[in-house]
């Protein structure tokens, strides 16, 4: 073999080697990129993302609405007293009364018209509809949003406190269950010295405390 002939061989070596490494890179980088595949695919950034749909929307909750790649129609939005929103090329639509997942399916029904296969978000941002009712001898009475799951001792505290004459050993939740109304007592005295913790139950949706 002639010193010509090794030197042609070995460069074309080096250029498959090349050619290879850059083919390898470039798969590797679309691989790892998380918006393109492969093939340069764009990848859905919400596709596979867990529902809840136990929970119920109801008014004055504020909804993010999210319809991917359509900017001009995604946004946070709040339910309307007669339980509707109404977003572009949507228009009015019910939402209280109805889950997340639900909601999304109507929102994508109505888009059909104008969107091919329309990809809709709902997460609810801001729960409003929730409450629960604090009566008597308390400084604020009134309606307090539910979230962050609190207690009656919590409660107390949103509404400042016992006035001054409060029976603070005869407080009690009214509480609607299936079988009806129960009353759950809670003495104010008992908890605060951390004896019978049971009875500073976490609140639910409806429960109206009352402070004699």
């Amino acid at each position: 073999m002639t010193i010509g002939a090794c030197s042609g061989w070995r460069g074309r070596l080096v250029v498959r080697l090349l050619v290879c490494v850059l083919c390898t890179g470039s798969l590797f980088t679309g691989s790892l990129g998380g918006q393109t595949t492969a093939a340069g695919h764009d990848t859905d950034p919400s596709a596979g993302k867990p529902h809840d749909d136990s929970f119920v929307i109801g008014n004055d909750d504020v909804l993010t609405i999210n319809v991917w790649k359509e900017p001009d129609i995604s946004r946070s939005i709040p339910v309307r007293s007669d339980g509707k929103i109404s977003l572009p090329l949507v228009g009015e639509v019910q939402a209280a009364g109805l889950t997340p997942m639900k909601l999304e399916k109507d929102i994508a029904v109505k888009l059909k018209n104008y969107i091919s296969e329309p990809e809709v978000t709902v997460i609810v941002q801001t729960v409003n509809s929730q409450k629960f009712n604090i009566l008597g001898q308390v400084v604020k009475p009134g309606s307090y949003g539910i979230a962050n799951s609190p207690t009656v001792l919590d409660a107390i505290a949103l509404a400042g406190g016992f006035r001054d004459f409060a029976k603070k050993k005869s407080v009690y939740v009214l509480r609607q269950g299936a079988g009806g109304e129960s009353r759950l007592p809670f003495n104010y005295k008992e908890v605060s010295q951390g004896k019978n913790m049971a009875q500073n139950i976490k609140l639910q949706p409806g429960d109206t405390i009352i402070v004699p």
